[in-house]
């Protein structure tokens, strides 16, 4: 019965993150004015960004898209795209971090199961992103940039719910084990 209060809140996140995605995504873009004007972000667009870009390049490399990475975007058959820190999955990190402890709430949890959860599920939202990413990529590629912004800006949310439902089942079913008595 404790699962079920997790796929509760992550269906609550849900319905909330679509009432209020238009608001979200103009906030999201102001609050990225904010930062930037800050400096915060320098860091990860030093560090993150450029592995991240290509890392992407390494999982499109099989669909044979031209591809090449940038310190700050990329360029896919000769469109290019710039990616800032703000669009590196950090709401999706975000959420997993706030499921967390709704998840382990239960005492009866071992503490090593707990971390492997965790690594699970920390792994499991980079990848995710990779992959949202990546798709952003091929809608760029053989669509109009219109459905690889539509994506970016609402159907990725979407995405990492459905990884998060994901990671909790799977976490309940084979990762998580109840301390013996």
């Amino acid at each position: 019965m404790k699962q079920k209060t997790v796929f509760k809140l992550i269906l609550v996140f849900l319905v909330i993150l679509l009432m209020t995605l238009p608001f979200i995504v103009s906030f999201n873009e102001i609050l990225t004015k904010i930062v930037e004007k800050a400096g915060w972000y320098q860091w990860i667009e030093k560090k993150i960004i450029p592995l991240e870009v290509k890392l992407v390049g390494v999982i499109l490399k099989p669909l044979k898209i031209d591809f090449v990475a940038y310190d700050d975007g990329f360029k896919a058959n000769d469109k290019y795209a710039q990616i800032s820190w703000n669009c590196i999955g950090w709401q999706g990190l975000l959420l997993f971090l706030l499921t967390l402890p709704f998840g382990f709430r239960a005492e009866s949890y071992t503490f090593f199961s707990k971390i492997k959860a965790f690594l699970i599920g920390l792994l499991g939202t980079f990848w995710v992103n990779l992959l949202r990413i990546s798709f952003t990529v091929i809608l760029l590629v053989v669509s109009q940039p219109l459905y690889a912004l539509v994506f970016h800006d609402y159907l990725a949310a979407i995405v990492t719910v459905v990884w998060l439902v994901v990671f909790w089942w799977f976490s309940y079913a084979y990762v998580l084990e109840e301390k013996s008595r």
